[in-house]
């Protein structure tokens, strides 16, 4: 099969320059992996650019198959209890202002690794106690006493993504519900009011326009204040294909339907990620 050419809105900076050299050097030192690399984003080059990352902890194999992520999967390996601290230092020598922390579905683990996700957050608050943190985590298994131990670390956004509309999720996210993860948002919502709730979502997989609006909607009702819609890119081959390529002015009236449902802040765009200028929208959110 040919890969569809990408339209001319989609352009990705390539990873180039002093600081993207410094980034790649602490990362690689401190042995860390990122969504970055792992899940080929694109604004990978925009980001290592600016000397951020969105850290990837426990590993770099998920126990999942999602046909959107480029991201291995398999039998991962034992957690390794190094790797909270290390990221702590990585940050700190980064001079993060708001770190990212997302990670590999574990669901070989009791916990779904909720208490790796804390230790992180401990740690980096321990070292650099002025950045603001952001947990982007898979839906534990439906563990609410998963869920619950993360809301308690020092954390200032619960994210979560969804990542498309339901009908979809047996094809593009086997093994995962969209009932769980809203209901996993409607509890940090209410479990900790005080921070933002946070979720995304792709497109380009299939979705109507219907479906879409639905699930803002629904993301709207379960407390999310912070959102972002990009466009689907097929990593790989071994990925599922684009269907459809959304364009500029239809991402631009999507953030309005957003905004007039209630989010606080929308980021919606042909190469929004989860992660992008997640800074950016935890500063909008506090003004």
């Amino acid at each position: 099969m040919t890969k569809r050419r990408h339209p001319s809105w989609v352009k990705a900076r390539l990873p180039a320059g002093a600081t993207v050299a410094r980034t790649v050097s602490i990362l690689r030192r401190f042995g860390l992996a990122t969504v970055c690399r792992e899940a080929r984003c694109p604004n990978i080059g925009e980001c290592f650019a600016e000397g951020a990352a969105t850290f990837m902890i426990m590993g770099d194999i998920c126990t999942r198959d999602c046909q959107f992520c480029a991201v291995a999967h398999g039998r991962p390996q034992p957690l390794d209890r190094g790797e909270p601290r290390r990221l702590a230092r990585a940050a700190a020598e980064m001079q993060l202002r708001h770190v990212v922390i997302t990670s590999v579905t574990r669901d070989d683990l009791d916990d779904g690794g909720a208490s790796h996700f804390c230790r992180c957050a401990e740690e980096l608050k321990t070292s650099l106690p002025v950045c603001t943190i952001e947990l982007l985590v898979p839906d534990f298994g439906g563990r609410a006493e998963s869920l619950d131990s993360v809301l308690r670390a020092p954390i200032d956004v619960f994210n979560h993504n969804v990542e498309t509309v339901p009908r979809l999720y047996p094809t593009v996210r086997p093994g995962a519900d969209f009932d769980r993860s809203l209901a996993l948002l409607k509890r940090a919502h209410e479990k900790r009011s005080d921070i933002a709730t946070k979720s995304g979502l792709m497109l380009g997989l299939g979705e109507s326009a219907a479906e879409v609006e639905q699930v803002l909607v629904g993301l709207r009702g379960v407390g999310c204040s912070i959102l972002t819609i990009g466009q689907y890119l097929q990593p790989t081959r071994a990925q599922l294909p684009v269907e459809r390529y959304v364009s500029p002015q239809e991402f631009e009236q999507l953030a309005e339907t957003a905004q007039s449902l209630g989010f606080s802040h929308v980021l919606s765009g042909p190469l929004v990620r989860s992660s992008y200028h997640a800074g950016a929208c935890w500063d909008v959110r506090r003004t």
